[in-house]
């Protein structure tokens, strides 16, 4: 089994990783017209976001396996965080459906990963 301490590097990784794929896609979004975006650049965006979602969610829940936390009985805290990281996940495809929510996504990342730590810190529910 790997330790506590390497999941939530794994996690952090993933964070950091998505984090900058969809500041990334927002910018681009914000700064070239639709449709512009050359398919190397967009390409490199979703693999970098797909992994990034992926080792989240393999730290996050390889964290939760070390804390002995079952899937019988998540608490709350663990949900909002779920369904943060779905937010996160599906982001992606949003400034480039529509460029004018991209100004929006890039103050809506830090406000859902502040939630998210808010409630890995404190677990509040």
């Amino acid at each position: 089994m790997l330790s506590h301490p390497f999941y939530n590097i794994v996690h952090i990784v993933g964070i950091i990783l998505a984090m900058l794929a969809l500041g990334g896609a927002a910018v681009l979004a914000i700064a070239t017209p639709a449709g512009a975006v050359p398919r190397p650049t967009r390409r490199l965006l979703a693999i970098l976001h797909g992994v990034g979602v992926f080792l989240v969610l393999l730290g996050g829940f390889g964290m939760l396996a070390r804390l002995g936390i079952t899937h019988s009985g998540f608490p709350g805290w663990i949900w909002v965080k779920l369904a943060v990281w779905v937010v996160v996940a599906a982001a992606l495809f949003v400034p480039r459906r529509n460029p004018s929510f991209a100004k929006p996504l890039l103050f809506a990342l830090p406000v859902l990963g502040g939630l998210a730590a808010y409630m890995a810190i404190y677990k509040p529910v």
